[in-house]
């Protein structure tokens, strides 16, 4: 049985939802709330499997929801957002949701959403599982760390002449085709060799990868903020604007989270 909570400020939206729900077996609506605060009180109340969360409520929106939910422990339900104004949609989706509902909703595309969150319940063990491994990951990356600190540096070609660069003092790194280029202070060094790479011979408690082509140093970060298309841009302290992928916004928001930000 997959456990719903419903959030709308329209009564009417929330009644039709009941409705069409009863229609589909295997659902069981646990409650419902009229704004982004109250559905916050109620998913840490009732622990929904899923939320079917208008994204235009007052004081808090939908994506205001998504982004404390992002800042708390435990396994936040899944989201299926529901609103008239389906301009909304790519950066719904940029949030994690796993399916948009356009009103008026039809049944057969909410029973569509409903298989959609009954196979990403199914898959949570395995997500569960990749989660554990990535920790065992993140540790050992931890203590590679530690064992080759005293040698965390590599020599780059600049101008006829071989330079040596400490990574440690690498404010943030920027992707340039098969290149990557080292940004230290006012200075910058391109060097043969991948992002991904690259990557692998920073500290990671210092450095995160923010975008396919951006890796950051933690200390040169001056300011995140959210755009108002929904996405999100990380400024350093030297003024330098770095955009936050999609698929790494969750790493940024841990990052924030962790670090105090």
């Amino acid at each position: 049985m997959i456990r719903l909570l419903l959030c709308d400020d329209e009564l009417l939206a929330v009644q039709r939802l009941q409705d069409l729900l009863e229609r589909i077996e295997g659902v069981e609506v646990v409650g419902s709330a009229a704004s982004g605060t109250a559905a916050l009180a109620e998913i840490a109340s009732l622990a929904p499997d899923a939320v079917l969360l208008d994204v235009e409520m007052p004081a808090l929106d939908g994506f205001d929801v998504v982004e404390e939910l992002a800042r708390t422990s435990g396994a936040p339900p899944l989201i299926v957002f529901v609103t008239a104004y389906p301009h909304f949609a790519a950066t719904a989706f940029e949030t994690g949701a796993i399916d948009f509902l356009t009103k008026p909703i039809r049944l057969g595309r909410l029973q569509i959403a409903i298989d959609r969150i009954r196979q990403s319940i199914e898959d949570r063990s395995a997500r569960s599982r990749l989660t554990d491994l990535a920790g065992q990951l993140d540790a050992l990356r931890r203590e590679r760390s530690s064992d080759v600190a005293e040698h965390r540096h590599i020599w780059v070609q600049r101008r006829g002449e071989t330079v040596r660069v400490d990574l440690d003092r690498v404010d943030w790194v920027a992707a340039e085709g098969e290149y990557v280029r080292l940004f230290l202070g006012e200075a910058s060094y391109l060097h043969r060799e991948s992002l991904t790479a690259i990557l692998e011979q920073l500290d990671p408690l210092r450095f995160t990868r923010i975008h396919r082509s951006y890796i950051v140093n933690h200390d040169r970060i001056a300011s995140i903020r959210r755009l108002a298309t929904g996405s999100y841009q990380l400024t350093t302290d030297a003024g330098n604007n770095l955009p936050v992928g999609r698929s790494y916004r969750r790493v940024v928001r841990d990052m924030m989270t962790n670090n105090g930000f």
